[in-house]
């Protein structure tokens, strides 16, 4: 999960006085585009993996544990704000964008029957529907619905509620940041180490809790807490105090010992990391720790990334809109895309083409793209800025650029 983008600092051509200017300037600070990239390539990869399923993409790039990093990161930084003011603002931004997914999926499960028969008695169903307001547990869905024909599949309720855990996770990282952060001043290795340490104890056994919600919060919170708790720390300067060669030496190791143990559990027989959580914790904080370790902070993109600029601004925008409607979109494109096989000269001539995964990710993108149209505004309204419906810094840049060159885009 990421933040909303920043407000774009006040160009030389406007005219307000010095100090203004410079109290402008502390509320908005320059975007490290080295992050926003790191963030738009977890984006990108999340929705390739949801559709295509290979096992191997989660460990050439483990996307979750670098947007927690991310997160924790930007969470760092606003803490130097009241705790209750920061929380707010956190929650203010989160919870709008879920609330319209809620609207738009609870309203179509209750069309297509899902009720308070669901859950066996009445008031735990109507309970359970406050977590889609205040998600500090997973959000319910139905387990079967049925859907539209040649366009919706029947399991999209829960494709819709797939991605829900991450917003819980979020809440909760967010709600816990002031107390992590304290504890990361006082004790900084012993709290970044603590999660994996806990993700050890409910992965060996040492540690089971009854029920159902809490072990699942408590074991999301252990797989990606050190992560979180990492990007906290490179905010806060404690990985750079480290000698150079340290990072470079040891990440390698932890990352060996997490495939290790990937492979041990049957990472190679068709499980993935996500199936193997203790795993998926240790080789995410190496990645992580290397990837904060690198990190050159760009003010500007380099040469070759500035072509890409307007695209990685749009994914940075509208990072939560995305991930929460992209398994609808692939479900869709999927749906969608099946229908072909119905023409027989599609499937007597290119059975190749129907069986192709990539023309489902085409489709998929630009079912995302009208999502970001028609439900990514929210984002916006949820930050207190002016809605926009394609917010990649196209034309604030073109009305900038003449002007001044020093001038970056949110």
């Amino acid at each position: 999960m990421t933040a909303p983008p920043l407000q774009p600092s006040v160009g030389a051509d406007t005219a307000v006085p010095a100090a203004p200017q410079q109290k402008q300037a502390r509320r908005a600070p320059v975007r490290d585009r080295y992050f926003d990239l790191l963030r738009a390539v977890a984006l990108f990869r999340v929705v390739l993996y949801h559709l295509m399923g290979w096992a191997w993409l989660p460990v050439v790039f483990p996307s979750m544990g670098v947007m927690f990093a991310l997160a924790g990161n930007l969470m760092a930084r606003s803490l130097k704000r009241p705790a209750v003011q920061v929380v707010r603002s956190r929650m203010r931004r989160l919870l709008p964008p879920l609330w319209l997914l809620g609207v738009v999926g609870v309203t179509g499960m209750v069309l297509q029957g899902w009720g308070p028969s669901e859950d066996g008695h009445p008031g735990w169903w109507w309970f359970h529907l406050l977590y889609w307001i205040l998600p500090l547990s997973d959000p319910p869905f139905a387990e079967s619905v049925p859907g539209i024909h040649g366009i919706l599949g029947e399991d999209w309720a829960a494709e819709l509620g797939g991605p829900l855990w991450y917003i819980r996770a979020y809440l909760w990282y967010v709600l816990l940041s002031p107390v992590l952060l304290r504890a990361l001043r006082a004790l900084p290795w012993l709290t970044i180490l603590a999660p994996l340490v806990l993700s050890a104890a409910f992965q060996f056994g040492y540690l089971n809790l009854p029920g159902e919600r809490f072990p699942s919060a408590l074991t999301d919170f252990s797989t990606f807490g050190a992560c979180w708790i990492l990007g906290m720390a490179h905010q806060e300067g404690i990985l750079k105090r480290l000698p150079r060669y340290v990072v470079p030496s040891v990440a390698p190791v932890i990352a060996a010992l997490g495939l290790w143990y990937a492979f041990r559990e049957g990472f190679k027989t068709g499980y993935d990391l996500d199936s193997i959580p203790f795993a998926q914790a240790v080789w995410s904080f190496a990645t992580v720790l290397l990837l904060l370790h690198v990190s050159p902070s760009w003010t500007e993109w380099p040469r070759r990334l500035r072509r890409w600029d307007r695209l990685i601004t749009l994914l940075n925008s509208r990072a939560v809109t995305i991930y929460l409607w992209h398994n609808v979109c692939i479900l869709v494109a999927a749906t969608l895309w099946d229908q072909l096989w119905g023409f027989d000269v599609m499937y007597e001539n290119v059975p190749w083409l129907l069986e192709s995964p990539w023309p489902v990710l085409v489709i998929a993108w630009l079912l995302i793209g009208s999502c970001i149209v028609w439900f990514g505004w929210m984002e916006d309204v949820a930050a207190k800025r002016r809605p926009q419906l394609w917010p990649d810094g196209g034309k604030r840049t073109a009305a900038k650029q003449p002007r001044t060159r020093a001038a970056h885009r949110g």
